[in-house]
């Protein structure tokens, strides 16, 4: 199958960083999204809002990462005996 041009390809990660790149992408599209609504909230539509934003994104990414590295297993046992696993 031959590729198009235009289309950016990239070497993937091996299967065992899934453990890290998971609560990576997940830790940022959740803070970006909570720190937005909060941050919209309290200073309302103001010109520095952007700033603020992101200056609360970054604070809470950094907290929301190693937490959900340390939760995620937890979370996984907790959700295992909530969920009945799949048949086959």
């Amino acid at each position: 199958m031959q590729s198009h041009p235009s289309i950016i390809t990239f070497q993937r990660l091996p299967a065992r960083y899934a453990a890290f790149v998971m609560p990576l992408v997940l830790s940022v599209i959740m803070t970006f999204v909570v720190s937005g609504i909060s941050t919209l909230r309290s200073v309302g539509l103001s010109p520095g809002l952007a700033a603020t934003w992101m200056s609360a994104w970054g604070l809470s990414w950094l907290a929301a990462f190693p937490t959900l590295l340390l939760v995620l297993p937890l979370v996984r046992r907790i959700v295992g005996l909530i969920v009945a696993p799949p048949t086959r």
